[in-house]
């Protein structure tokens, strides 16, 4: 699996080698990439937090996807209206899947074997994480 760049093949490889012992968090660092945190059994404060920002996180694109669709459906919106709510989707659009890659890589990995009935019965591609085939696809062609 080869990706464009140099950062995201870094990111990918920590994905691959640290998915059982850390957790993505759902902010970036000052640099703009991505911040782990060493998961703890106990769910200290660090990821009680980052927990909490991921409903704030999925709650704003809940809200912004309302606010979408109301600017869209009004044929009076101006060209500049239209190019916001489109920046504040995509902005949603990347938490979210950051929560969603978080998400999943807390996931415990399925048996080998087992097959993904919902992507037609293809097997999950790496035994380090569970996240859907097709989840999978998505992040990479990103």
């Amino acid at each position: 699996m080869a990706h464009g760049t140099d950062e995201e093949r870094q990111h990918q490889a920590i994905f691959d080698e640290t998915s059982a012992v850390v957790r993505l968090l759902p902010w970036p660092s000052p640099e703009g990439k991505p911040c782990f945190l060493r998961k703890d059994i106990h769910g200290g404060y660090l990821s009680r937090l980052a927990d909490g920002m991921e409903v704030v996180q999925l709650s704003m694109g809940e809200d912004v996807l309302m606010h979408s669709r109301e600017v869209i459906e009004d044929s009076k919106a101006s060209a500049l209206e239209l190019r916001y709510v489109a920046a504040q989707l995509g902005a949603c659009l990347s938490d979210a899947l950051r929560v969603a890659e978080s998400r999943g890589m807390r996931l415990p990995a399925p048996p080998e074997e087992e097959e993904d009935e919902a992507d037609g019965g293809e097997v999950a591609a790496r035994g380090t994480t569970a996240l859907p085939v097709r989840m999978e696809r998505l992040r990479r062609s990103l």
